[in-house]
């Protein structure tokens, strides 16, 4: 290579590599869309998408015959091993019948056990112990600043609520480490940043079952399942997705207040405006909705007006984020505002899902435990971060939570060594994704190679298929 040609090539290596954070990332999480599309082969139909529009997606989606949940789809495989133990009692994945009305019963039971009184009463205390305990150890209450994950700090809190809720009775501190490190072990795993630690997992159901041989909750669990799958069934439903679904709720809450300073002044402000907080909170659900992709499989033929019927056996591919941005107008304006006026709402807007085809059974109290959740930290701190805000939140949502300026406040940070703390962010968080991404792409990779292998949900129901043909056979050769 010439002299001339030498800076060249290392002027265009320092700019390829500069570039790096802005391209590779999203690279890597089409390789990964890819590669799941693959899974699921050829018999998924996108909704919306060509064969379901969007003006058809809710009709669809809420006909009788698209209740099949697992039995038939080549993803469930990949579900169930990211969920288990115990993926066959989730309530979620069981198939349409007995055992899932059964399932279904007892969660609405256990969540109407409490008032919007109690609910309130519960999600705030949780939440002020866990801020408490951030700040122990430090000059007290709101005594230093604090760089946290805001997925990491919200899930104590909801593993609190959710074990009270269940047994009605405060949740023990070891008792909450371990629905946190089963929670955590799930959504990482979902998110490919992580592998399964099934140990963690099965530490959970140990306790659970000692505790339900023991002392029992209140409310009377499904009849139906065994004594083991009744463990699963409130590891899956309350101790997994419930906790889950609630901190990535929370987190995606406080980091577009976070990343969106006049909506945060306007809520710190103290405005007569009951609603705003409501409006922020709807708002968040619509950009970064906590469903991505829900499948279902049709056990019966979906007729429509004008079009092909949708054949008995398809896998159905509801796409949560392009169905609610197809009903917005500047679907990527982050902007409260748009909830005033009926005239200017989302069209299309299903957080909890469609009421006809298993809504999230918490839909009724989310968006109040959320507002009581989100006014105890703004109570304390004001938020700040520079981190990209995506749906899938793989970096479990960096901020700094900034005291309020009180007499107890002996050390404030000034504005300068601030702006460099978040410019530290911004710079950590865009390098960051780099070997984040490629790890996802690597273990996501290997996930799915071995959820195939072990076939979870394939395996279970080619077993029940057989159990169930036993006894025909058997009778048969009795009768000849």
């Amino acid at each position: 290579m010439s002299r001339v040609g030498r800076p060249v090539a290392g002027a265009a290596a320092v700019a390829l590599t500069a570039s790096l954070p802005y391209w590779l990332p999203r690279l890597v999480i089409a390789l990964r869309v890819r590669l799941f599309a693959r899974v699921n082969g050829e018999e998924g139909i996108a909704a919306p998408g060509r064969e379901v529009p969007v003006e058809e997606f809710k009709r669809v989606y809420g006909h009788p015959a698209a209740n099949g949940r697992s039995r038939g789809a080549a993803l469930s495989d990949l579900f169930w091993y990211w969920l288990a133990p115990g993926p066959e009692v989730h309530q979620e994945h069981l198939e349409p019948g007995p055992r899932y009305d059964d399932v279904a019963r007892t969660t609405r039971q256990i969540l109407a056990g409490l008032s919007r009184e109690r609910w309130t009463e519960l999600v705030g205390r949780c939440t002020r112990r866990v801020l408490d305990e951030l700040d122990e150890g430090t000059g007290g209450y709101g005594a230093r600043e604090h760089r946290v994950r805001l997925r990491d700090l919200m899930m104590p809190v909801w593993a609190e609520v959710y074990y009270e809720v269940v047994f009605r009775e405060p949740c023990p501190r070891h008792v909450r480490d371990l629905i946190v490190g089963n929670a955590e072990d799930v959504v990482s795993a979902l998110k490919c940043t992580s592998l399964r630690h099934m140990d963690r997992r099965e530490r959970l159901t140990a306790y659970l079952r000692k505790r339900l041989a023991s002392a029992p909750p209140p409310v009377p669990l499904p009849s139906l399942l065994t004594e083991r799958e009744r463990a699963y069934y409130l590891q899956g439903t309350f101790f997994n997705t419930a906790v889950v679904q609630t901190s990535e709720a929370m987190a995606h809450l406080l980091l577009a207040l976070a990343t969106h300073q006049p909506v945060q002044e306007r809520l710190l402000s103290g405005e007569k405006d009951a609603d705003y907080l409501d409006h922020v909170i709807n708002e968040t659900l619509q950009h970064f909705p906590l469903f991505g992709v829900a499948h279902r499989i049709t056990t019966g033929e979906i007729p429509r007006a004008g079009r092909p019927p949708i054949p008995t056996g398809s896998v159905l591919l509801f796409n949560y984020p392009e169905y609610q941005r197809s009903g917005a107008t500047s679907p990527h304006r982050f902007d409260p505002g748009r909830w005033l006026s009926a005239d200017t709402r989302p069209a299309a807007f299903i957080p909890f899902g469609v009421t006809a085809n298993r809504p999230c059974p918490a839909r009724g109290f989310a968006v109040l435990t959320m507002r009581v959740a989100a006014e105890e930290v703004l109570r304390r701190f004001r938020l700040a971060s520079t981190a990209e805000h995506t749906r899938s939140l793989p970096s479990r949502g960096p901020c700094l939570l900034i005291p309020h300026a009180t007499r107890r406040t002996p050390v404030a940070w000034g504005p300068a060594r601030r702006a460099a703390r978040l410019a530290g962010m911004r710079l950590g968080d865009r390098w960051g994704a780099i070997p984040r991404s490629l790890t996802q792409l690597v273990l996501g990779g290997y996930m799915v190679w071995d959820a195939r292998r072990q076939g979870l949900c394939r395996n279970h129901f080619a077993t029940a298929s057989a159990d169930s043909a036993a006894p025909a056979v058997a009778g048969s050769r009795r009768g000849g």
